[in-house]
């Protein structure tokens, strides 16, 4: 056996792939956990494929999962692998373009049989394992369906149950090359099979087997170390952006001290914060999965009527049908959390695909003039930050609010720092009481300098009021046809949203200076790719700005003055070109976009790219 050193190398991306049977996210999640607590940073790219069970080795039914770590600050989940490790031909074929030139590919040998080149319409004669196609990379076929076996053979387990295991030696390898310890995933097994103990055995002796085919086999010359990335000291826990929304909203209802009513229909991507809450009863969390989307934010709206923080989610197709609904809670003005978790449309789409094409659906996708705010979160960790924002501009302001995420944000996963309670924000509740009952009458939309009407809860003594859809009479709530008052009060609910802008943050720069070139703009899940690519261009001496955007609207007070210190301004974002006309429409500034709608996010090279080409115009 010849000896293996370790390398240090500063960061490295890993591909997985295989069947969508394979179990490809749970090693990617468990090596994440691993990774994690070898305190690197980390960024990941789950990509699940569209149908729930595409046919067994087919290219539709390939499953990935990419993680970048290292031993800095990381902000993508990397635009290509070092490392691809796939399960099948189908795998290989789908991913092999976007692994780097002399990167390693780790292949299971047993998925490239003939019955598996033809699935991914694979001529036997062009088996990639076989005709020299892969010189270009470093290429290690290993037999782990056939090493799995062996290893199970006196287990007493079926076929079936024994192929399951082969994604715990992929784990347990890729472990051992980055020399991570199993003991989270061996915590893991024990505690998901604490009741099938030998399925528990099986998984922990195939574990422990790719760990020591690394150890012991010559076929694996690379072993590496990436040191711990300095970090700001504290307790972090790895979290995805469905997780974060949930826990932010949790905070809100502590902080707040209203109860959480989640009222929600199940719908990709977004169900994770449905199954994220339901484990929160402990804190008064009501989750409510209702028979679909127009009563689920109907349950939300009349929690809210009611007393309660109202929250409602879904993904495009969801949030078209919650329209109406939303209307009237804008024509109540009751506080509500909206969660639009976007994917790849129109209509269904493609269902597990990225896309942040919902911003005018956001901005008008309702009958009338009904302008609400807007917030925009930047990445998985910030999903936390920014939901427990919008809840506190709903509540303050007595106004829905919408809260967008994307797939990408979603499904991805980075270290997350707890925050100290005594750190966030405290809540303004503007609740009636009886003293605001003035010569017997109760005025339900008398306001305050911010146009803010008191939330009369029901039930309280003297403060009944008129609601429902018709238009509300100015002070009094009556119903309304008075052509006048209608006109008011649409200039009084968009005023309103107008004057949050008082109560947010300023525009910053995340880098650059104030004045240039080229300010690159974006929103949402663009956030960690646009900064990686102004480093990336900084390397070559080329600087540029970098502006990202969370309040969408109302625009932050100074953000007009921003955009004018610069020639050019470069938006990026994953759609034909929505943020780019809401800027020329409102601020009259030319704009570039770069449209990216492949159910993808974008690479680094495709942002410098673009900047190079404009600053060589």
């Amino acid at each position: 056996m010849i000896k293996k050193e370790r390398s240090s190398i500063d960061d490295v991306v890993i591909r997985l792939a295989g069947d969508s049977g394979d179990g490809i996210q749970l090693i990617g999640s468990e090596f994440t956990i691993a990774t994690a607590l070898a305190q690197n940073d980390i960024g990941t790219f789950p990509d699940f494929p569209a149908e729930i069970r595409a046919p067994a080795g087919t290219l539709a039914g390939v499953s990935g999962f990419q993680i970048h770590f290292g031993s800095h600050d990381i902000y993508t989940p990397g635009d290509y692998s070092d490392v691809l490790i796939v399960m099948n031909a189908a795998a290989l074929k789908k991913n092999l373009s976007n692994l780097k030139k002399n990167g390693i590919i780790i292949a299971n040998e047993d998925g490239f049989d003939a019955k598996n080149l033809r699935l991914a319409n694979i001529a036997d004669h062009e088996n990639p394992l076989k005709n020299q196609s892969l010189d270009g990379y470093k290429l290690y076929i290993i037999p782990i369906t056939k090493l799995v076996k062996e290893a199970l053979k006196n287990s007493g387990l079926g076929t079936k149950e024994i192929d399951r295991s082969k994604n715990m030696f992929v784990l347990g390898l890729i472990c051992w090359m980055y020399d991570r310890s199993l003991n989270s995933s061996i915590e893991e097994l024990k505690r998901k099979f604490a009741n099938k103990p030998e399925i528990l055995s099986a998984n922990l002796n195939v574990l422990q087997a790719g760990f020591n085919y690394g150890e012991t086999a010559e076929i694996i010359e690379e072993k590496y170390t990436v040191a711990p990335a300095p970090m700001e000291a504290g307790t972090y826990r790895g979290i995805t952006g469905n997780t974060a929304t949930a826990l932010g909203l949790v905070a809100a209802s502590v902080k707040s001290k209203l109860q959480l009513f989640y009222g929600t229909y199940p719908i990709t991507p977004a169900s994770d914060i449905l199954h994220e809450l339901s484990k929160h009863k402990n804190f008064g969390v009501i989750t409510y999965q209702a028979e679909d989307e127009i009563a689920a934010i109907s349950s939300a709206i009349g929690a809210s009527y009611g007393g309660l923080m109202g929250v409602t989610a879904s993904s495009g197709p969801g949030i078209d049908l919650k329209s109406e609904a939303l209307g009237l809670a804008i024509m109540l003005e009751l506080p509500l959390v909206i969660i639009n978790v976007q994917r790849a449309g129109p209509s269904t789409g493609m269902p597990t695909k990225t896309e942040q094409a919902d911003l005018l659906l956001s901005f008008f996708g309702r009958h009338g003039e009904a302008p609400m705010p807007i917030l925009a979160a930047n990445s998985p960790a910030d999903c936390f930050d920014t939901i427990y924002e919008a809840a506190r501009i709903a509540l303050e302001y007595m106004t829905p609010v919408y809260f967008l995420s994307d797939a990408y944000i979603a499904n991805g996963s980075e270290p997350w720092k707890f925050p100290n309670s005594n750190n966030l924000k405290g809540f303004n509740l503007n609740i009636a009481t009886e003293k605001d009952i003035t010569e017997n009458k109760f005025y339900p939309y008398l306001r305050n300098e911010n146009l803010v009407r008191k939330w009369a809860l029901p039930g309280t003594p003297g403060l009944e009021n008129r609601i429902g859809g018709i238009e509300k009479e100015d002070i009094t709530g009556n119903i309304s046809y008075d052509p006048n008052n209608h006109e008011k009060m649409v200039h009084i609910r968009a005023n309103k949203v107008e004057k949050i802008a008082s109560s947010i943050p300023l525009q910053q720069l995340d880098s650059g200076p104030a004045q240039g070139k080229i300010l690159i703009l974006g929103w949402g899940s663009t956030y960690g790719i646009i900064k990686t690519a102004c480093l990336e261009l900084a390397k070559e001496n080329i600087i540029v700005s970098h502006a990202h955007l969370k309040y969408l609207n109302p625009f932050p007070s100074n953000f007009g003055e921003i955009l004018e210190g610069f020639e050019t301004v470069l938006i990026p974002e994953m759609n034909m070109g929505q943020l780019s006309l809401l800027i020329k429409n409102k601020y009259l500034k030319p704009v570039v976009g770069l449209n990216k709608i492949k159910g993808l996010p974008f690479s680094t090279h495709e942002i410098v790219d673009k900047v190079k080409s404009l600053l060589s115009v």
